[in-house]
C-alpha cells in the first residue's frame, strides 16, 4: 500500500495518529499565510491575463466533483455562445512536453487524464501548463477570439489573477478533523471560504430539490449547489467485434459488480454505484492511478465498472496495445466486462443566476440568452 493511499484512508477514519503530525500543519499553515499575504502585498508577482479568468478549485485534497462542474459549466457558455477555454496544470502529463494543446485525441501521459476529460466531453479550446501563464499564453495564441479562461484547479496559485473564483466543497465529506495538511485533507483553512462563491457538492435529495434531466439544473433554494447524476452505463471498448465482447451483457440493478476507481474520492464512486442499485465490490487506488491492463486482469469473476476519468487512461492503454499487437484471448475476454459509468453535474438555478451575474459584471456578452431553469 502506497503513502498516499495510507494516509487517505486515515483522513478518512480521523485516525488517532494523525494529530502527532499536528507540528507539522502548523508549519504548513504559516508558510501559506505568508505567501498569501506577500502575493496580496505585491511583494510576489501575480500575472493578469488579458481576458477574464475564472477559478474553480477546492481547499481540499481529493476529489470534489470539480472536473464533472467545469464539463456543465463550458457546455452552459457554449450553448449561450460564449467562447470558452480551460486551461489546467495538467498532472499526471509529460511537463516536457508543456504547454501544450489539448484535444479530444490528446494521450493522457502526456497532458494528464482530467484535461482530456474535458476536450473530449466539451471540445472546447484547451492548454495545460504547470506554469499558468504559459499556457494562457499558447491558448490565446491558438484562439485569440477567447472571452473567458476558465482555470481547473489552481484555487491556491495565486501567481494568476482571478476574476471570478469558484470554490467546491463537498459536503457529503465535509472537512474531516478541520486541520490543514498533513494531520488533515485542508490545503487552506476553512475561513478562506468566507465571502468567497461557494458551490456545495451535495446527495440528491428528493425532499430539497426537483431534477429535470432534460434541463440538467435543480431547483434549490439560493444556496449555490450541485449533485452529480449517474448516466446510463457504456461500454468502454468498441473497438472488436469479439463473441466475448457481442455475447457480454450489460450489468443490471442487483448485480455485482467490480468497481475500480483512481480518483480523489473513491467512496462517492462506490456509493453512486450502490444508489443505482448495484451491489458494489470496491478497489480504491490512489487519485490519478496509472492502470495497467494485466492488473485489471484480477477482477476476473464479475464486471468491472471505472469512472469516466479511468476511463481515458484505460483506453489509451487498449489503443496502444492494439496498434502493436493484437489482442490476446484474455484481455479479449477482459474488454467484454469493461464498462464505463458517466455522471453529469447537475448545478442549483442559483449557480446560473450567479454566474450570468458576474459575466455581466465582467461585460462578457453572449450571441444567446438561453434559459435552461426548470419549471
Amino acid at each position: 500500500m502506497s503513502i498516499e493511499t495510507t494516509i487517505t484512508r486515515a483522513w478518512q477514519r480521523q485516525a488517532v495518529w494523525l494529530w502527532l503530525l499536528l507540528p507539522v500543519s502548523w508549519l504548513y499553515g504559516f508558510i501559506t499565510l505568508l505567501r498569501r499575504q506577500a502575493y496580496k502585498a505585491g511583494l510576489l508577482s501575480s500575472y493578469r491575463a488579458p481576458i477574464p479568468v475564472m477559478v474553480i478549485g477546492n481547499i481540499s485534497v481529493g476529489g470534489s466533483g470539480k472536473t464533472p462542474l467545469i464539463i456543465a459549466l463550458v457546455s452552459y457558455l457554449q450553448k449561450k455562445g460564449v467562447k470558452v477555454g480551460v486551461i489546467s496544470r495538467g498532472y499526471g502529463g509529460d511537463t516536457s512536453q508543456m504547454p501544450a494543446l489539448v484535444s479530444a485525441t490528446s494521450l493522457p501521459h502526456i497532458v494528464g487524464d482530467e484535461p482530456c476529460l474535458i476536450a473530449h466531453m466539451t471540445g472546447a479550446a484547451m492548454a495545460v501548463c504547470p506554469n499558468r501563464q504559459q499556457a494562457i499564453a499558447a491558448l490565446l495564441k491558438a484562439e485569440p477570439d477567447l472571452q473567458l479562461i476558465i482555470a481547473d484547479d489552481g484555487l491556491q496559485h495565486y501567481a494568476l489573477n482571478r476574476d471570478i473564483e469558484w470554490i467546491v466543497v463537498d459536503a457529503a465529506r465535509g472537512f474531516g478533523n478541520k486541520q490543514l495538511l498533513p494531520t488533515g485533507f485542508l490545503r487552506e483553512p476553512m475561513s478562506r471560504l468566507e465571502g468567497a462563491n461557494v458551490i456545495y457538492h451535495e446527495k440528491p435529495s428528493t425532499d430539497l430539490t426537483q431534477t429535470s434531466r432534460s434541463s440538467n439544473k435543480i431547483q434549490s433554494t439560493d444556496r449555490l449547489t450541485m449533485h452529480l447524476q449517474a448516466d446510463e452505463l457504456q461500454r468502454l471498448w468498441n473497438h472488436t467485434s469479439s463473441t466475448a465482447q457481442l455475447n457480454s451483457v450489460k450489468p443490471t440493478n442487483n448485480s455485482r459488480v467490480h468497481a475500480v476507481s483512481g480518483i480523489g474520492y473513491p467512496q462517492r464512486f462506490f456509493d453512486t454505484l450502490g444508489s443505482i442499485g448495484f451491489e458494489v465490490v470496491g478497489h480504491p487506488y490512489p487519485d490519478h492511478y496509472d492502470f495497467g491492463l494485466s492488473e485489471l486482469l484480477q477482477y476476473s469473476d464479475y464486471p468491472i465498472v471505472v469512472t469516466s476519468k479511468d476511463a481515458v487512461k484505460i483506453r489509451a492503454l487498449l489503443s496502444a496495445y492494439t496498434a502493436a499487437q493484437s489482442l490476446s484471448d484474455e484481455y479479449i475476454e477482459l474488454v467484454s466486462r469493461l464498462w464505463v459509468l458517466p455522471v453529469t453535474a447537475i448545478l442549483s438555478d442559483s449557480c446560473y443566476d450567479t454566474l450570468d451575474e458576474q459575466l455581466k459584471t465582467l461585460g462578457i456578452q453572449s450571441d444567446t440568452d438561453i434559459s435552461i431553469k426548470t419549471t
